[in-house]
């Protein structure tokens, strides 16, 4: 199985408004932006009236994607060479909501663990990660709409191929692992993010390994050497656009106002957390996480109110820390 994990890109994009003021221009922004992969019909068209969730109060959610894709070619991305989705060929081993309030103060980061065991439409009660695999982009976002009943704003999807080109493309990050700093590129990076099996809570600390390396990527990114050189800043958004694809729904103005509206938007900024879960269970043979749905409801309801900031001060979460793991 390949290991199409941590959503590095899409995220990194709405990070890089910072390259603009950093010496990049207007320029490189408008001509890369003009350059991310659409994927066509990312939202499903036949859900029921009753079953879309109301416009959040304010604020953009994102639903970030990382893919299994089982291709040797790319499928993601301006470089891809392979379906973004077949039936079957590619499962959402990452799964992350991410919220930018409408006062572009920060950004929060909310992982869906992929067991899950939660209603995917036309299919029962399943994996999360299940309804990717079945029905692509469209049924993914039904299916997290339905449970969260918060709206999807936009979408975006990276495979294993553009994990690992990000990665190499900021040189690497350094993160400790037992109590020793190892300098990690793609490759490397891809098997700390897929470990599960050794870590004590299995899919919740992965989830957390994956947040801490999309953490340090970022921090790379927003150095003051890639910010305030013109060539490397262009080099990274170059890397980026064409690791990532987005939902047709998001234009290149859309995109450009965007970075524009999160350009002051920092690493130390993004509160990243996992979705509260009531533990772990074994259903139909298959190992699962359990949705706690009273705390989760309280989650979902500062998403749609766009109060996200109140709810992170009143709650005890199961955070990313500021150290590594």
């Amino acid at each position: 199985m390949r290991p199409g994990r941590v959503l590095l890109g899409a995220l990194a994009l709405l990070g890089t408004g910072v390259l603009m003021a950093g010496g990049a221009g207007w320029w490189a922004v408008d001509h890369y932006t003009g350059k991310v992969e659409r994927i066509p019909g990312a939202f499903p068209t036949k859900v029921p009236p009753a079953e879309q969730p109301a416009p959040s109060k304010g604020g953009t959610t994102f639903l970030l994607i990382g893919v299994d894709s089982r291709s040797e070619l790319p499928t993601t991305g301006r470089d891809a060479k392979a379906p973004s989705w077949r039936y079957g060929a590619q499962r959402s081993d990452t799964m992350m909501l991410v919220h930018l309030p409408a006062d572009h103060s920060n950004a929060y980061v909310v992982s869906l663990p992929r067991d899950s065991w939660v209603p995917v439409p036309g299919h029962g009660d399943a994996k999360l990660n299940a309804a990717y695999s079945w029905g692509g982009p469209p049924l993914l976002i039904d299916t997290v709409q339905r449970f969260t009943d918060v709206r999807i704003d936009h979408l975006a999807v990276i495979d294993w191929e553009g994990f690992k080109k990000l990665t190499d493309a900021v040189g690497g990050v350094d993160l400790t692992v037992d109590g020793e700093v190892r300098h990690m590129n793609g490759e490397q990076g891809l098997r700390y993010v897929r470990e599960r099996k050794h870590l004590a809570r299995g899919d919740l600390d992965r989830t957390h390994r994956q947040q801490n390396f999309l953490r340090a990527v970022l921090a790379k990114v927003m150095t003051p050497r890639n910010l305030t050189n013109p060539v490397k800043a262009s080099e990274l958004l170059g890397d980026l656009t064409a690791s990532v694809s987005v939902d047709d729904r998001l234009s290149d103005a859309d995109l450009r106002e965007l970075l524009w509206n999160n350009r002051d938007v920092r690493p130390g900024r993004m509160v990243f957390m996992n979705a509260p879960v009531a533990g772990t269970g074994m259903i139909k043979g298959q190992s699962v996480v359990l949705v706690d749905k009273k705390k989760s409801a309280e989650l979902w309801a500062a998403m749609r109110n766009d109060r996200l900031a109140d709810y992170v001060a009143g709650h005890r979460l199961d955070r990313l820390g500021s150290g590594t793991r």
